[in-house]
């Protein structure tokens, strides 16, 4: 069941980002929509976050939780554009590599439009609930002796050599389907950008979409600033911080074991035009926020979507906003924008691993009382 919503557009049932977002990208009367209505994700207020960056109410924090596009991660807005166009072009199989989410988003989108959809994973190094859906949604599922980045040449080597699409993000319509984020953002927050937004880095394609969608509007007029970009890599997958490609990259947050971005020199362009930051957060980081987030603001994101709070805790500690918050006042707060990339559902292994264990008790009410601290 669609919903009313208020859009750049006006007031209208949702379509899908295409439709909502049509002028802004590279589609035309020709082109096959292939949606499952993915965006328009939620924008959510975080005030014990807030709190924690400046307790004087100075800050706010929001967090923006695209594990509630369909799929249950952000590779929803950029596989409706690729699989789009894929089959504008008379493509019949799509092929991506992938360490979960976008063989899931691939696998459905494919399933969608009717396509042929073929998945390598790195063996081993995959959330399950990911390979789940892809086998679910019916893609032919490789695992493959290596990691990331092997899978990602072996799909490079195929679109060179067979007649399938590749649909990793160095297929230049994820990066434009990723870009409406940015507008989204910008709708939410009334026609304005927030001051800073943070983010994870993995691939690189999600911060590179952001700023182009960010300086896209800037262009158009409708905003006037944009962002200072501040990404985060695991601190086991961290190329672009430390200037050179991870072999063997290690992280508990397998969406962005990373050791060769596809998009690295994007990234670094968004970080310097926006006079941002790269830099990396340990894998106890990761997981401190991940169950923090969850339980203080009732948010359970896939634990490499909180390299980028754990980022921005992190930077806040060692005195990153001091001089920012100069002249602000709970009326008029910094406003900072974290990006929750896929949803805790997920990797239920992580969530299991890191939560209270069930206490078991006899079905007696007494016996169960006893057990409450509600006194």
């Amino acid at each position: 069941m669609t919903t009313a919503i208020a859009t750049a557009a006006g007031t209208r049932p949702w379509p899908g980002l295409i439709q909502a977002y049509r002028p802004h990208l590279p589609v035309s009367e020709r082109t096959p929509i292939v949606t499952l209505h993915e965006g328009n994700t939620p924008l959510v207020p975080a005030p014990g976050l807030s709190r924690c960056i400046d307790p004087a109410g100075r800050v706010q924090v929001l967090l923006k939780f695209d594990g509630a596009n369909p799929t249950g991660s952000f590779k929803d807005r950029g596989m409706t554009m690729a699989m789009s166009k894929a089959l504008e072009e008379g493509k019949r199989a799509v092929v991506c590599a992938s360490t979960g989410n976008t063989s899931a988003s691939a696998a459905a989108y494919a399933a969608r439009a009717g396509m042929q959809c073929v998945v390598l994973i790195p063996k081993g190094n995959i959330a399950l609930g990911k390979l789940s859906q892809a086998m679910l949604y019916g893609a032919e599922v490789f695992e493959v002796e290596g990691n990331f980045d092997d899978c990602l040449r072996l799909v490079v080597e195929m679109g060179e050599s067979l007649p399938v699409e590749i649909v990793n993000s160095i297929n230049p319509y994820r990066i434009q389907g990723q870009k409406t984020a940015a507008f989204e953002i910008i709708d939410q927050l009334g026609g304005e950008p927030p001051d800073f937004q943070f983010m994870p880095v993995g691939n690189a394609g999600n911060i590179t979409a952001y700023w182009l969608g960010y300086s896209e509007a800037a262009a158009d007029g409708r905003v006037s600033r944009r962002p200072v970009m501040c990404g985060f890599q695991a601190a086991g997958a961290n190329p672009i911080v430390r200037g050179a490609p991870v072999e063997k990259p290690e992280t508990i947050a397998t969406a962005i074991r990373i050791g060769n971005p596809a998009s690295w020199k994007q990234a670094v362009a968004a970080r310097d035009e926006s006079g941002g930051i790269i830099e990396d957060v340990t894998d106890e980081e990761i997981l401190e926020q991940y169950k923090w987030t969850a339980r203080t603001e009732g948010l359970i994101a896939e634990p490499a979507s909180l390299a980028g709070v754990a980022g921005l805790v992190k930077v806040a500690k060692r005195g990153f906003f001091e001089a920012r918050l100069s002249g602000r006042s709970p009326s008029h707060p910094l406003r900072i924008v974290c990006i929750l990339t896929g949803h805790g559902l997920k990797d239920p292994e992580r969530a299991i691993k890191c939560a209270t264990a069930p206490t078991t008790v006899p079905a007696d009410l007494k016996e169960v009382a006893k057990r409450l601290r509600l006194g």
